[in-house]
């Protein structure tokens, strides 16, 4: 009962009337062009619920409210799963976003296991964008401060500095993220100066 209501608080309320028409089967007995439409419009629909959860897990993170993201996260990651297939660069974000809500509420070996995931679908896909790339060093930087080790996660957020400035420029707003939680870092090792210096460059 717990699950159900988190889940309804979290998303299910909101696309409970768009899971309708995707749990419906395609009638057989349609004609090819009729069932080509109908996956057409399956696949548009899910695309929709996969935006809609995405969002308003990020909406639950932003807010603080790590709990609640959770299973917005995981309908998220599902359809996707389904749309885009198990090793898709496309589940990426949402192995992300599960990491840093895990994270969140201090389920660390989750979030590990979503970071691993995430990572491994990185490395296996030739060409994956400097995008997806800088999420992936920032996730894998937020981890390795929560966990304390303080070496790996500036490792890590210095990887996503450097991806996020040869893709969206120096003074970029994607930069800026890295730039603040590696002031975070710092400011949590007592190095004020350098905090306060990265906390300008933001």
């Amino acid at each position: 009962v717990a699950h159900q209501k988190a889940d309804w608080v979290s998303i299910h309320e909101r696309i409970c009337q768009l899971l309708i028409p995707i749990r419906m089967s395609v009638p057989f007995l349609l004609s090819e062009k009729e069932r080509k439409h109908g996956t057409e419009q399956l696949v548009k629909r899910q695309k929709y619920i996969i935006d809609l959860a995405y969002s308003t897990a990020w909406e639950f993170v932003w807010d603080g409210k790590h709990q609640e993201a959770i299973p917005a996260a995981l309908h998220a990651l599902r359809f996707s799963t389904e749309v885009y297939g198990s090793n898709s660069v496309q589940l990426v974000p949402a192995y992300l976003l599960l990491a840093e809500a895990s994270t969140g509420v201090g389920r660390l070996p989750e979030a590990s296991k979503y970071l691993s995931q995430a990572q491994w679908i990185v490395l296996t896909t030739p060409g994956c964008g400097a995008a997806v790339q800088c999420k992936l060093h920032r996730g894998l930087g937020l981890f390795c401060t929560a966990e304390g080790n303080f070496e790996q996660a500036l490792y890590h957020l210095a990887n996503d500095i450097y991806l996020a400035s040869s893709t969206f420029g120096l003074k970029s707003v994607e930069a800026s993220g890295g730039y603040f939680h590696m002031a975070n870092v710092f400011f949590r090792q007592n190095k004020m100066d350098i905090a306060n210096s990265l906390y300008a460059e933001v």
